[in-house]
């Protein structure tokens, strides 16, 4: 079974999610470049671990965040972004929520960084801001209804997931691998789960300094 949020149905925002939909647009030119420059340009352009601890291509901190490795990597994340991120843009603001989404992601390279910081392996992704959004998202609106696909083999339908539980889950499923990984005696490549629990952490205990003046309502939910 997999689930797919695609929108907040307790609350809209008041404004147009201007830097979310920036951020989306960045992201897909950026692998547009990725599918146009081929290796050498994703091998340029993403942060390993090892490189950072020995202070040398620093800038992948930054480029790697909106760096993907493939279309259901890309996809998968947009999705995720789209999801939540209007509603915390809203509430934070443009300026406080953009500062917010970045710091998010260094918060997550960093924890992955930390994970390993001996490995040779590429990271590239925006998942771990992604995750900071999340994480925000849990703590100021967890009794918020999610609109959601539930995919069970051919079957599709829609749900209204309570944030609380669709966030709190793929947080602790984040945790339960990250657990199985560190427990692996070989390193491989896959999924940044250092990074997701980094962010996820950071979004969640900061997303409270990030908040404007008003707070969005809720709306009537199905």
């Amino acid at each position: 079974m997999g689930v797919i949020p695609l929108s907040d149905a307790s609350r809209r925002p008041t404004r147009m999610p201007a830097v979310t939909a920036s951020l989306i647009a960045v992201n897909a030119v950026v692998f547009l470049l990725e599918l146009l420059r081929g290796e050498t340009f994703i091998t340029s352009w993403s942060l390993v671990p090892a490189d950072i601890v020995a202070g040398r291509h620093l800038f992948t901190i930054l480029s790697s965040m909106f760096m993907h490795g493939s279309f259901s990597h890309i996809l998968g994340n947009m999705v995720f972004l789209w999801a939540f991120g209007p509603e915390i843009e809203d509430l934070m603001g443009r300026g406080r929520y953009l500062v917010f989404y970045l710091l998010g992601g260094l918060a997550a390279t960093f924890a992955q960084v930390a994970a390993d910081p001996t490995s040779t392996i590429s990271n590239l992704g925006a998942s771990g801001a992604i995750a900071a959004v999340m994480g925000a998202f849990l703590v100021t609106y967890p009794h918020d209804k999610i609109r959601s696909l539930l995919v069970i083999f051919v079957f599709v339908r829609t749900a209204y997931i309570p944030a609380a539980l669709l966030v709190g889950a793929w947080f602790l499923m984040q945790l339960v691998n990250l657990g199985a990984v560190a427990q692996s005696p070989q390193p491989s490549g896959g999924v940044a789960y250092a990074a997701h629990v980094g962010g996820f952490i950071f979004g969640a205990v900061t997303a409270r300094l990030f908040e404007g003046q008003r707070r969005p309502l809720a709306a009537e939910t199905p």
